[in-house]
């Protein structure tokens, strides 16, 4: 297994896992316990950190604005304690699967083979150095139930993923807000106006991200990628794919292939019944 097969695989899992930020049952059910506005997301997501501050929030979840975050984390934690949203949360994604699939497809045995090679890759994740969002879920009982075994497997997957994709950012001298800028310049993420508004930043801060990523050489006049700024995101996303290579070796290619195709069929099911908001795919 080479580490861009192994970050397609990856990628082709990612919605399965993110789908848990939007749909309403997560929402819905942490808003019931007090939390308002964009709270359910940024609780939901930071709760098995701990009762931890916006600072803390803004670091690892990376290109969002901190400003943003700064009224919602730690008062959240005043209105529900994280233990609570954890457990309010798999309960939710747990309801959503099974709205979004199918009370045949979370109980069938294609369900089950599927958590049980995501679990193995997720079990061979090295270990925790410098991965402190994937080492909080790694501390979190694993469910019982095969659908929810699956999801906690990916959101274990996404999350090392994700510290490791940080790591690489650092090392491309990516702020939050520049890496956000080149990402969804490269066409294959959000759209600008969904991240700008999603992620906080104002026109002055966006405009001021793109200038300094012009001063750099890393986009034109237009904003588009210029040839090292093409070439900067491809080593971000090299070394992001090498950092996160050892669990899908372990799984092996016919593993991880197996996977992939088994969910498939459940990641379109869920982008047709519309629940990604408009934005969320570039369009490019």
């Amino acid at each position: 297994m080479d580490a861009s097969t192994a970050g397609r695989s990856a990628r082709a899992l990612e919605l399965l896992h993110s789908l848990s930020y939007f749909v309403p049952e997560t929402q819905d059910a942490l808003s019931g316990a007090g939390l308002e506005g964009r709270a359910p997301y940024f609780a939901g997501r930071a709760a098995p950190l701990g009762a931890v501050g916006a600072g803390v929030v803004a670091a690892t979840f990376y290109n969002f604005n901190r400003e943003l975050i700064e009224p919602l984390v730690p008062a959240a934690w005043k209105a529900v304690s994280p233990e609570r949203v954890v457990e309010i949360r798999y309960r939710a994604v747990g309801d959503a699967y099974t709205r979004l699939l199918g009370q045949d497809v979370v109980e069938s045995s294609a369900m089950s083979e599927a958590a049980e090679l995501a679990s193995i890759a997720a079990s061979h994740i090295p270990g925790d150095d410098g991965r402190p969002l994937y080492a909080a879920y790694a501390e979190l009982d694993w469910p019982e139930v095969p659908h929810l075994r699956f999801w906690h497997a990916l959101t274990l997957l996404r999350e090392h993923r994700g510290d490791g994709h940080i790591a690489a950012l650092q090392t491309a001298e990516l702020s939050g807000i520049q890496a956000l800028i080149t990402h969804t310049a490269t066409g294959k993420g959000f759209e600008k106006e969904f991240a700008q508004k999603r992620r906080g930043w104002s026109t002055e801060q966006w405009n001021d991200g793109l200038d300094t990523l012009r001063d750099r050489e890393i986009v034109d006049a237009d904003g588009a990628l210029t040839e090292h700024g093409n070439d900067l995101r491809g080593l971000v996303e090299d070394i992001t794919n090498d950092l996160a290579l050892a669990p899908w070796a372990a799984l092996g290619e016919e593993g991880a292939a197996r996977l992939v195709e088994l969910a498939t069929p459940w990641r379109d099911t869920v982008i047709d019944q519309g629940v990604f908001p408009n934005g969320v795919f570039n369009k490019k």
